[in-house]
């Protein structure tokens, strides 16, 4: 075993250790939750080696690192998540290789996607990203709309030939109610995702939690975790 093997193997088995605590702890099966490898910043081998390790999801957040990182693990039976804010000249590339864009936050994003995805053939699972510092009607500093601007994500990507609602995904705001108060802001986006199921059952996904709260976004519900540093170490410095 490589050095790096034998560090991402270290490295996964805390992780899983973490998820598993904290899926007993909430009383729910440890197979209720998918763990995502977040992989920007590292290298196609590194991803390599994840996939020998048995991790299956992996997510990038700039298509200029992601797309040739897929393209150069093509061979591999992964599941490529888009998870950063998404630009719409940037759509036809990301509907290449990635199989859910958890970063849908705009009307504009939607009508690119769909086309993009009817071109090429393909159906794109889709989250509507939710910004719990947004206020209502408008987009967080990081991305994602209010939690008032859900139905009307939802029902669009619903019309949207090529693309399938999967569900809600947030990222920990830094600043306003929820600032500091991870799981409240977990257990928000459960609240909204129960809502949403209401008249969408299917859209039972939850993005939820990273290295540091992955905890708490367990605890609240989260059907799925993105991790990064836990896995691959503390990034290096871009530029």
């Amino acid at each position: 075993m490589t050095d790096r093997k034998a560090e991402l193997a270290e490295n996964l088995a805390r992780v899983e250790e973490r998820i598993s605590a904290a899926c007993a702890a909430a009383g729910r099966e440890r197979e209720d939750v998918t763990l995502i490898v977040v992989t920007k910043t590292y290298p196609a081998s590194d991803v390599r080696i994840l996939h020998e390790l048995g991790v299956r999801d992996v997510a990038e957040n700039r298509d200029q690192d992601a797309a040739p990182k897929a393209a150069a693990c093509a061979d591999l039976d992964l599941r490529w998540h888009f998870v950063g804010q998404l630009q719409t000249n940037k759509v036809r590339s990301v509907t290449s290789y990635a199989d859910v864009v958890q970063s849908v936050d705009r009307l504009k994003l939607v009508t690119a996607l769909s086309a993009a995805a009817e071109k090429g053939g393909r159906e794109l699972g889709c989250l509507v990203q939710v910004a719990l510092d947004a206020e209502s009607g408008a987009r967080g500093d990081r991305g994602g709309v209010s939690p008032e601007g859900i139905e009307e994500l939802a029902a669009a990507v619903d019309a949207a030939p090529g693309l399938r609602l999967d569900g809600l995904m947030t990222v920990a705001p830094l600043a306003g109610p929820f600032a500091g108060r991870q799981r409240a802001a977990f257990d928000r986006l459960m609240d909204l995702s129960t809502l949403l199921r209401v008249t969408r059952p299917a859209a039972n996904m939850v993005s939820a939690g990273m290295s540091a709260d992955l905890e708490d976004a367990v605890a609240a519900g989260a059907t799925h975790v993105r991790i990064g540093t836990a896995v691959l170490g503390v990034r290096p410095r871009l530029g």
